[in-house]
């Protein structure tokens, strides 16, 4: 038990090893821990309890009604802040269900530190032993079997006095470049022992690494793209920071190269920029000399674009090989790892005095996207014309309509594309992650706009991605921390994904043919407004393109003015 002084975790004598878990999380800058609680969590829920009491200061505990949720969240919270986030789940099963929100959290570098707790190993004789039969019916061989091929680190918790300094390696390991999640297992015995509380507020112990582009690397590289004639850069997970996309966007300016952002799941780029040439690589990489691959985990689709012949390749990027992909074999001549933005503005340097040289290739690259540029805006004007059943892109020129000079975020999980938005920001814009863990979005968005909450955040996504997104859970959270995102669904009641999936392989094929495609319906759709409404929220459902602009207007005024969640659904093709 806590025998400390109010507020003074330094002169405690003692205190349980679950209030010195949320201390400590605390001295690293944790401001929230995400919590599904089960019966593992006594020693912690005493903790925070006594804790309190004492005046400590901790993290806010959240309690969490779904484990993707709490997972979803931390990601988004990162997204808005660059600080990792702490989520604990109950045991293994709570685990098995974070896992989908981990092996995301993976495949995008988002930090988490992670923890469950771990059914009692002792069945009696120790204080925080097995008492109900779920003790032993969620004992398990390998608990975190079920993380760890998403963890950058795990381990079990051995004994109490351990918790700093795991705790110290964990959140220095997640923060490293790469980053990631880490995993922590959390034996109910260890956590019902008592722990020496000084120290626990101090200072981390160790510190994550960030490494320093090779700058070798760097002036080949930047040799290479400024003799090149046809240079390509393709951007996939952003520019890093403000200052990252700030320099790729004058670095591209200056030397006139065309930047594809293709499946990007984060901006490196405004997509109004002269020199964005939207999501399709070609014909740009049939072209192309040269090619910068900047952050990119499939630069373009192997089967798909063809690079020109002789062309040579620039990977740079937090992890330009992408070490934990078993299979992935596109070709780099020079390999820099480095984070994004370091990487961009020591090219943008060491680029800059060579300015005066290559005049004329320049100036025949700015004449041709000039040329193609507004081609391709004509096309996507197009494409997201008014239309029925509405388009993707039309609800996507709606929106950018809608929060035009609102600074607002827009996530989008198989709902909004990319190119029809207006996005000229860092950090405007984020996709579900390449892992493809659905129901991503909306916890997401929560988490940012948990993280800020004056900013608009919209979530969008396909009518599957809402259902596999807990909703009943997600719009409790949101009610219960006011927090008023926009979410628009995209409901053609169907996974999309899939069909799409199939016609590209089979274009000509039974299933292409078929009057309904197997394993792709979900018709008859749920009324998703009626789900928002039992958290009382505003929700409304369009179904005419007419209706769209002022039902998005309306829904933007009604955050605006309650601070409350609103829900647009639109019937699309």
């Amino acid at each position: 038990m806590l025998h400390s002084p109010a507020g003074n975790a330094t002169g405690s004598a003692k205190m349980t090893a679950g209030a010195a878990l949320f201390t400590r999380l605390k001295a690293l800058g944790v401001d929230y821990v995400f919590c599904n609680s089960g019966t593992d969590f006594p020693p912690i829920i005493e903790g925070l309890a006594e804790a309190s009491a004492k005046d400590i200061p901790l993290p806010h505990a959240i309690v969490m009604p779904h484990e993707h949720a709490a997972m979803g969240m931390a990601h988004g919270y990162y997204f808005a802040t660059g600080k990792a986030q702490a989520v604990i789940l109950h045991t293994n099963v709570g685990l098995a269900n974070g896992s989908i929100g981990a092996i995301n959290a993976a495949v995008d570098q988002v930090p988490v530190l992670m923890m469950s707790g771990r059914t009692p190993v002792t069945e009696e004789g120790r204080f925080g032993a097995r008492t109900v039969p779920i003790g032993w019916g969620q004992e398990m061989r390998d608990q975190t079997a079920l993380v760890r091929e998403a963890s950058k680190w795990d381990y079990e918790l051995r004994f109490a006095e351990q918790i700093g300094p795991l705790l110290d390696r964990a959140h220095a390991i997640a923060n490293s470049t790469p980053k990631g999640p880490v995993y922590l297992s959390l034996p109910r015995e260890v956590l019902c022992e008592d722990v020496d509380a000084a120290g626990l507020d101090a200072p981390a112990s160790m510190q994550p690494t960030r490494p320093a582009p090779d700058m070798t690397l760097i002036r080949q590289a930047a040799k290479m793209l400024a003799e090149a004639r046809n240079p390509l850069i393709v951007a996939q997970r952003g520019a890093g920071s403000e200052a990252g996309f700030a320099a790729l966007s004058q670095l591209v300016s200056d030397w006139s190269i065309p930047v594809c952002q293709w499946w990007a799941v984060a901006t490196a780029i405004a997509t109004d920029h002269p020199c964005h040439v939207g999501a399709n690589p070609d014909p740009w990489i049939g072209e192309a000399d040269v090619v910068l691959v900047l952050d990119a985990l499939a630069p373009w689709w192997p089967d798909m674009h063809k690079p020109a012949p002789g062309a040579k390749f620039i990977h740079m990027g937090p992890d330009p090989l992408f070490a934990r992909t078993p299979v992935r074999n596109f070709r780099s001549d020079v390999t820099i790892a480095c984070p994004s933005d370091d990487g961009i503005l020591a090219l943008a340097a060491e680029m800059r005095p060579m300015m005066s040289r290559h005049v004329g290739a320049r100036m025949q690259r700015e004449s041709l996207l000039k040329k193609r540029v507004p081609q391709i805006r004509d096309r996507l004007a197009e494409a997201a014309a008014p239309s029925a059943p509405m388009s993707k892109a039309y609800v996507s020129k709606c929106l950018s309509d809608a929060i035009a000079g609102k600074q607002a975020t827009v996530l989008s999980e198989l709902g909004c594309p990319l190119d029809p938005i207006v996005l000229d920001r860092h950090n405007s814009w984020h996709q579900e992650p390449h892992a493809g863990g659905l129901g991503w979005s909306f916890p997401c968005a929560m988490g940012m706009q948990l993280a800020d909450r004056s900013k608009l955040v919209v979530a969008t996504m396909g009518d599957g991605s809402y259902v596999f997104s807990n909703p009943v859970a997600c719009h409790q959270i949101a009610e219960a921390l006011e927090l008023p995102i926009l979410v628009v669904i995209l409901n053609n009641s169907e996974w999309g994904a899939v069909r799409h999936s199939v016609t590209g392989l089979y274009p000509d094929g039974y299933a292409a043919r078929a009057n309904r495609m197997p394993l792709t319906s979900i018709d008859p759709s749920p009324d998703f407004t009626k789900v928002a409404e039992a958290s009382r929220a505003y929700a409304v459902k369009v179904a005419s393109a007419d209706d769209l602009p002022k039902a998005l207007r309306k829904a933007i005024r009604h955050i605006e003015d309650k601070r409350q969640l609103a829900l647009v659904e639109v019937a699309i093709g």
